[in-house]
């Protein structure tokens, strides 16, 4: 087991009632549970996102914690937020980092691994 390790997850959701297909205007939700899977605590300070639409649009999200939050995660413990983002397109991605401290001050980050966001039953 890695000392210094965050493990990331995500569910998502299109939102029909936020959104305006004949504005171009996609709205998603996104869920996150973070885990520290390592043997020592660490405070997750500050974010990375890169977000693409199908047109590959990109756009980067950079900032310090998450929902007003910098989170300190003993070993085994996890942090669950939910956010949210606009498309120009009805399909896109996401991805990026968590920027980490150890509570002995090693610097870390989690991968938040590429996640798909789509319109219900768009995809194959």
């Amino acid at each position: 087991m890695a000392a210094y390790e965050f493990t990331v997850s995500v569910r998502t959701q299109y939102l029909p009632e936020q959104s305006e297909p004949a504005r171009t205007n996609y709205v998603f939700t996104y869920s996150i549970t973070i885990k520290n899977t390592g043997t020592i605590a660490a405070q997750l300070i500050a974010r990375h996102w890169v977000i693409t639409d199908a047109v590959n649009q990109i756009q980067e999200v950079r900032g310090l914690g998450v929902v007003g939050h910098q989170p300190l995660l003993q070993p085994g413990e996890q942090f669950e937020y939910t956010s949210g983002t606009q498309l120009a397109t009805p399909q896109g991605s996401m991805l990026g980092e968590y920027f980490c401290v150890a509570e002995d001050g090693h610097q870390f980050e989690a991968k938040i691994p590429e996640f798909v966001l789509s319109l219900p039953r768009t995809l194959h």
